[in-house]
């Protein structure tokens, strides 16, 4: 009979492989308990501590990155466990540091390469009887024997490693797998990830696929870029996209191209103006409601965003301040230089604005466009705040927005304040003038939201952008398809389809210092592997699908369009659930295969949520058609899609909710089945009870049945690699491959 020390040192050269044949991991650690029955309902069997604290700092000198790990496990339960911490290795990279203490002592770890940890990877899985790691195969593993862990006690881990990062035509690319927390038993209590990046060359793009970071530019060649969260259980990596240029704006593309598809790309353009560059001057209206609703907060919110913004005009700026209740108001009626004479009566104008009277939007827009009484090249940008309807004057949209669009070049950005507003106008002049609208609701502070707007687009780099590509590729389906103007500290994130390969000339054109300038690049569509971009394509493609059925109406092309793809990149809403729904319905696919079986199922909720997409199309004010406006922008706008479309989702789900206040127990239901999918390398997932179903699954024409943990389950893993992150999914996964359709069950 073994003694308890061989069965010790068993498991332990068992969970060592565990992380041995890891692919996309970048350097994240996790411990594997030696005692799994510990493990609480709903816990991973191999994680029962809680990850209390990850903080990762990572400094990057052109393309060699050091990234230092400091994280702290806590055991919260009462028995003394015996684990092994697993780190596992990014392919080329030398560990330089690893500390962690027991006993007082300090240990040692040992590194095994991968095909040793290979061997004893799938006993691993038989023992554990849980494929959730398969998705990190093909590493070589750094492990330690962790004894003991004590009862109601923290682990403090550090650890740092040194690797080359890949450059793909200039564009450096830096991972880190923050999705392993996934793994702790509780949701981390404090994450962060900062990195500092240095360039020989001035940075231009900087830009995360999977997470709203803050970007703060230190001159031309330096940047930090941190990522902070509290009570998250990150279920994505992060990931970090970067270029340096010596050219005044800086472009760089990045392509994904599945077998038998068009391709898809992301382009980044962003100017690489030092701090030392004096900015290019600019023509500002301040467009101020102060109707009777902006009484109290509201107005005095604004009030204080306008003194903000006066305060941060640049000296060779011009300015008007326009406030407009039953009739509009200008304070100079024309524009006038940022001196401090106009600075002051601009702040006296400001402190006496009172709430009173009608909302005269028309009238409003037409002085702030008047303002502007001479042709000149300077960026000519109106910020417009309303909390109203139309009330006096032109009430009709169609022609306050025709009047608009005889305006030229005007960039009028607007801020819907509360919910009587017309979602569709304002939205509709912002993106019919290349700029954007927003929307701020009753609980949200509208002088921080226009404050750090006017803080981004302050100083304008490159305004009225144009980019044409020469050569054999040819691109389709630009989101956004107006390109808006660059401003300093800024990029513009262009996504697109695209056929053909090779080497292109693209000529990106521009107005810069008051005179027109083209930049020339060549650019390589490569068919590389980048599946981020196809699911951020496919969201901004989305919402613009919708927003065409939002404001021009509903067509079957429209739909069904927007459907597939909901369903295809995992863009759940209640919108969308329904459309599949109701999809899947009409075309007849088997329950088995549907995407959201129990949706399907249920009556009550398909019918509170058909309702409310009528009231999608037809509402243009009030509360859910604010909530439906602001998911749309999300979508429209997206730069990352996993936080867009979860940020879209939520003001949907809101939507409906207040479109259908009284289904309450519909509402939750609905609220459960838009959180049932994962897109995974490429592919949406939806769980249907016990099992994860693929959304290929419905164009498979052969049906295999294939037993988790069996010989052939390994068979099937060896011969197709790729599949390890879908059938990590769990032991109940519909994954097609090829053309057949295979059912991994218990």
């Amino acid at each position: 009979m073994p003694t308890n020390r061989t069965m010790k040192r068993s498991f332990l050269i068992l969970a060592a492989g565990l992380v041995g044949i890891f692919s996309n991991a970048r350097g994240d650690g996790f411990i594997v308990v030696e005692r799994p029955f510990l493990v609480r309902p709903g816990h991973f069997p191999f994680a029962p501590l809680e990850v209390a604290s990850h903080h990762v700092e990572v400094k990057i000198d052109g393309q060699v990155a050091v990234t230092s790990i400091d994280q702290e496990f806590y055991n919260p339960n009462d028995q003394r466990l015996e684990g092994t911490y697993m780190f596992p290795v990014p392919k080329g990279a030398h560990i330089d540091k690893f500390t962690m203490e027991i006993g007082g002592k300090m240990v040692d770890a040992e590194l095994l390469p991968a095909d040793k940890a290979r061997q004893i990877y799938e006993e691993i899985v038989r023992k554990m009887r849980d494929p959730a790691l398969l998705e990190y195969a093909g590493r070589d593993l750094f492990k330690v024997r962790i004894f003991p862990i004590e009862p109601r006690s923290r682990k403090p881990i550090k650890i740092s490693y040194t690797e080359l990062l890949r450059s793909d035509a200039g564009t450096v690319t830096y991972s880190y797998p923050l999705s392993t927390e996934k793994f702790s038993a509780q949701p981390i209590k404090s994450l962060s990830v900062k990195v500092e990046v240095k360039s020989e060359q001035p940075l231009a793009s900087i830009y995360s696929p999977s997470h709203k970071v803050e970007i703060k530019r230190d001159g031309a060649n330096r940047a930090v870029i941190g990522y902070e969260s509290k009570d998250e259980k990150p279920d994505t990596d992060f990931q970090l996209v970067y270029n340096a240029e010596a050219r005044d704006v800086g472009l760089s593309l990045i392509t994904h191209k599945a077998a038998g598809e068009d391709g898809y790309f992301l382009l980044l353009a962003a100017p690489t103006i030092a701090k030392e560059t004096k900015p290019a001057p600019k023509d500002v209206v301040f467009v101020v409601d102060t109707s009777g609703s902006m009484a109290g907060a509201k107005l005095q919110q604004a009030k204080k965003a306008l003194e903000f913004c006066v305060e941060n005009l640049n000296g060779e700026d011009r300015f008007e301040i326009v406030r407009f209740s039953t009739e509009a108001e200008p304070l100079f009626g024309k524009l006038v230089d940022a001196d401090s004479e106009h600075r002051k009566r601009a702040s006296n104008f400001i402190a006496d604005l009172k709430p009173i009277g009608g909302t005269a939007i028309a009238d409003a827009l037409q002085s702030a466009l008047k303002a502007r009484t001479q042709k000149t090249e300077r960026p000519f940008l109106i910020i417009f705040l309303t909390d109203g309807l139309p009330t006096v004057g032109t009430r009709n949209p169609d022609e306050i927005l025709a009047e608009v669009k005889e305006a030229g070049n005007a960039r009028i950005f607007s801020f819907g304040i509360g919910s009587d507003v017309n979602t569709q106008l304002l939205d509709q002049i912002a993106e019919g003038t290349r700029a954007f609208s927003q929307y701020v609701l009753a609980n949200e502070d509208l002088e921080v939201k226009i404050s750090n707007f006017y803080t981004r687009i302050k100083e304008p780099a490159l305004t009225n952008v144009r980019l044409e590509f020469g050569g054999s590729v040819r691109t389709s389906k630009l989101y956004p398809t107006q390109l808006p103007d660059l401003f300093k500290g800024d990029q513009l994130v262009l996504t697109g389809r695209y056929t053909g390969s090779g080497e292109v000339e693209a000529k990106l054109t521009g107005i810069a210092n008051g005179r027109e300038q083209t930049f020339n690049y060549k650019l390589k569509f490569n068919d590389s592997a980048n599946d981020y971009v196809a699911r951020l394509w496919a969201t901004r493609r989305v919402g613009f699908l919708l927003d065409e059925i939002r404001i021009h109406g509903e067509t079957n092309e429209l739909r069904d369009e927007a459907t597939d793809l909901a369903r295809r990149f995992g863009i759940v809403t209640p919108y969308t659930a329904y459309l599949i729904v109701e999809d899947e319905d009409r075309r007849r696919v088997p329950m088995t295969e549907r995407s959201m079986q129990s949706m399907s199922a249920d009556n009550a909720a398909r019918v509170e949520v058909s309702k409310a997409w009528g009231g999608f199309k037809e509402k243009k004010d009030g509360e859910d058609a604010v909530a439906n406006a602001r998911s749309q922008n999300a979508f429209k706008f997206a730069d990352q899609s996993a936080a867009s479309i979860n940020s879209g989702a939520a003001e949907s789900l809101r939507g409906f909710t207040l479109a259908a206040p009284a289904a309450k127990s519909e509402s939750d239901r609905v609220t459960q089945y838009t959180q049932q999918s994962k897109f995974v390398n490429g592919r949406a997932f939806f769980q249907n009870g016990k099992q994860w179903v693929d959304t290929n699954a419905q164009n498979a024409t052969k049906r295999e049945r294939v037993q988790f943990n069996s010989e052939a389950y390994f068979d099937l893993l060896k011969k197709h690699p790729e599949a390890a992150p879908w059938m990590a999914l769990g032991q109940n996964v519909l994954l097609t491959l090829d053309d057949t359709v295979y059912e991994i069950t218990e």
